[in-house]
């Protein structure tokens, strides 16, 4: 078999390995998300909990045994460390809880930056190419935080809910492309073939 030939076939099988990998994580990460939404947040602030308790361990770590930087630097790093672990600890103590809070604050986040959003593009009006479109886009943009400000948890579960969908479907069209992706292949490494002829 030609270098090109083992070459080609090398390249589609990497391909359709990863697209079946990423495939079956995202299909399997969506189907979590809408069976188990609770847990899979859960999960989710587990993770971030288990985040800060490293990077806090990370800094404190830094700010004992770097010799680079001054002593403000040091405490710098051993402080932030301290509130990382500090963090990690009440989250990990009550995850329930941490959940919702950051839950709440994401939506509220999300309600915010859409009030912002709606603001500055009225303030954009005078430049807008369509003043029309930039005039519904800000109402509707600002009625949605507002929205989104009286319900942050609701929104953020509806969020959820649409991640989890929309990993689920890229997940099934991502095996079915590495099934496809088959051939595809057979018909490269015989278009090839005819080359090599």
């Amino acid at each position: 078999m030609s270098d090109a030939l083992s070459e080609a076939k090398s390249v589609f099988t990497s391909l359709r390995v990863a697209l079946a990998v990423s495939g079956v994580l995202a299909l399997v990460v969506g189907i979590l998300l809408l069976v188990w939404p609770g847990k899979s947040a859960g999960v989710l602030t587990w993770i971030l909990a288990l985040f800060f308790l490293i990077a806090g361990l990370v800094n404190i770590a830094i700010g004992i045994f770097s010799g680079k930087g001054g002593g403000w630097a040091r405490v710098g790093h051993i402080a932030l460390g301290l509130l990382y672990v500090v963090v990690s600890v009440i989250a990990f103590a009550n995850l329930a809880a941490t959940t919702a809070t950051l839950a709440i604050i994401v939506g509220i986040f999300i309600g915010v930056g859409w009030i912002v959003d709606g603001i500055v593009s009225l303030t954009l009006i005078k430049q807008a190419a369509s003043k029309g479109w930039t005039i519904a886009f800000a109402i509707i943009s600002i009625i949605a935080g507002v929205v989104v400000l009286f319900a942050p948890l609701y929104t953020v579960l509806v969020l959820w809910w649409i991640l989890g969908i929309a990993l689920v479907v890229i997940g099934i069209v991502q095996i079915v492309r590495a099934i496809t992706l088959g051939k595809d292949e057979k018909s490269i490494t015989n278009d090839i073939r005819t080359e090599l002829a």
